[in-house]
């Protein structure tokens, strides 16, 4: 039940072909808005009935086949949802999925409305489509879509979950202290298995910093991020599923939650080498580096007191490296041989492990260090396609940068 606030009031299944045109949501899939079929009847803080999924999923263990769709911006599973503020997770007994958690209002004149539909036989798409905020609001409004996958190719009960944002304006309803959409208790994005460790939530959450989802990523696609559930369990558990970064300026950025004595397996591109740094959070405790590449051998890199790298030891590649009890907070891998060069196509190309010396969240980078390359160089056993990836390259820029991995979307034919 919501109450006003004194000082706020003062204060203020179709086969129809799949578009995806400049915006990040899919389209084209029946329905009014192209959406599929309304989810809800405008309302406020409301929920579909329990709906069936066209597959079944393993959500960290518990077996899915119907879901709720909650009018404020989530999908949960053992029960409806009406909470309209959102809770840092993770959240108890309750298994939810949430694109963007805030207290959304589609009973506006000009809001749109809440939809759901399928792409294809193998996804099911929610649509929040141009709604509003809390209350009555339509001066602003919000637009991004979840999606969920069907990858039981790779294992019985596997599924990837799509968020696509398409425009993001307002962050917070004026019943979570808001104001014009502001302020307050502002949205929360990312996933939670409601058991009290497995959950993540997307950079941004809790801060206005949220509506920069539309200009970022995990897949290189502005406003589309990835995540893959295998054998019920977070991206990042496996070096199969490793925790893909956000593309950021010259390398990656990564933020996760992790308990103690937790590996994750983090995956950029590759390069000659790479930075890793603690932005925020428990230093690294380990690093377990990969295996397969030249002698199995890499350089590790520490940083001294007057702020220089200095060569500290040789790795072994897939054995665990501890730093001491106290571990560090920034560290450099050198030795991948330029002739190493893979396929940036490549999605497992440089899976790295991590454990930290603490739980908590982390805020981390992964910077890749690079060489000039001249175009003699280059030599087999290389593709023709990626000998004329890096020349080209070469030739427009006189540096080898590979680009990160940007993948096919999954439902493309």
């Amino acid at each position: 039940m919501k109450r006003a606030s004194g000082l706020l009031a003062a204060c203020l299944m179709v086969a129809l072909p799949l578009s995806v045109g400049q915006a990040a949501m899919m389209s084209g899939f029946g329905g009014d808005a192209g959406y599929g079929e309304l989810a809800v009847q405008p309302n406020d803080d409301g929920s579909s009935n329990r709906l069936n999924l066209p597959f079944e999923i393993n959500y960290f263990g518990n077996s899915y086949d119907s879901f709720f769709v909650n009018n404020n911006g989530n999908i949960s599973f053992n029960s409806a949802l009406s909470g309209y503020t959102p809770q840092h997770f993770p959240v108890a007994n309750q298994p939810i999925i949430a694109p963007f958690w805030a207290d959304v209002d589609t009973r506006c004149a000009d809001c749109g409305a809440v939809y759901v539909g399928a792409p294809n036989e193998n996804s099911v798409a929610i649509t929040w489509d141009q709604v509003g905020y809390y209350s009555n609001h339509g001066d602003k409004t919000n637009s991004f879509q979840l999606v969920l996958i069907d990858r039981s190719d790779t294992g019985e009960g596997n599924f990837d979950v799509e968020f696509r944002y398409d425009n993001l304006s307002w962050t917070t309803g004026d019943a979570s202290d808001g104001s014009n959409g502001f302020g307050g208790t502002p949205a929360q994005a990312g996933y939670d298995a409601g058991n009290g460790s497995d959950f993540f939530s997307l950079p941004g959450s809790f801060s206005e910093d949220i509506l920069n989802l539309t200009n970022t990523s995990n897949t290189g696609i502005n406003g589309v991020w990835r995540f893959a559930i295998r054998d019920g369990a977070l991206p990042g558990a496996t070096p199969e599923n490793p925790l893909m970064p956000v593309v950021v300026d010259g390398g990656w950025e990564f933020d996760f939650n992790v308990e103690l004595d937790q590996i994750v397996f983090i995956d950029p591109d590759v390069a000659v080498g790479y930075d890793y740094f603690v932005d925020a959070g428990p230093n690294f405790l380990s690093v377990i580096l990969p295996e397969g590449f030249d002698d199995n051998l890499f350089e590790l890199w520490l940083m001294n007191e007057f702020g220089e790298w200095v060569m500290t030891d040789i790795l072994e590649g897939g054995i665990e490296y501890l730093f001491g009890e106290d571990g560090v907070s920034e560290f450099r891998i050198l030795g991948i041989d330029i002739d190493n060069m893979l396929d940036p196509e490549d999605m497992q190309a440089f899976v790295t492990g991590l454990s930290f010396v603490d739980a908590g969240m982390v805020s981390m980078r992964q910077i890749p260090v690079t060489e000039f390359v001249p175009a003699g160089n280059v030599s087999e056993p290389y593709t023709k396609l990626l000998i004329l990836l890096v020349l080209a390259v070469i030739i427009a820029n006189r540096k080898v940068r590979i680009k990160p991995y940007q993948p096919a979307h999954p439902l493309a034919a």
